[in-house]
């Protein structure tokens, strides 16, 4: 991998980084537990590392925008997250920033093609 495939494979990381919380609460409407997340999301194009879920499914847990609750009706107790009141809240403001940002990216890039295809 040269210079560039390393500092693009970076910012690309970086770039995700900055929309995980959003795609996280996007699929929290209904209670998932981690792995269910973890494949859902994956299918849906959208593939999230365990080891960078759980901390931040925790982390949300901690800031109030999840609820969670034990289901051990199964053999193996599995730990279910869902949008608290706050976090519905949040996903709303945060999916409403979102979609001002992408207009105005849309936008730049737009313009930045129409330049060059000039």
């Amino acid at each position: 991998m040269d210079v560039i495939d390393e500092l693009i494979s970076s910012l690309s990381v970086e770039l995700k980084r900055g929309t995980l919380v959003l795609l996280v609460l996007s699929q929290l409407h209904t209670k998932e537990y981690g792995y269910s997340l973890v494949q859902k999301l994956e299918e849906k194009k959208a593939p999230i590392e365990a080891g960078t879920l759980y901390p931040l499914l925790r982390r949300l847990e901690k800031q109030s925008l999840l609820i969670s609750e034990w289901d051990t009706s199964e053999s193996r107790p599995r730990k279910f997250y869902s949008l608290s009141e706050n976090g519905k809240e949040v996903y709303k403001r945060l999916k409403k920033e979102w979609r001002v940002i992408s207009n105005q990216m849309e936008i730049l890039l737009k313009e930045d093609e129409d330049r060059v295809a000039d």
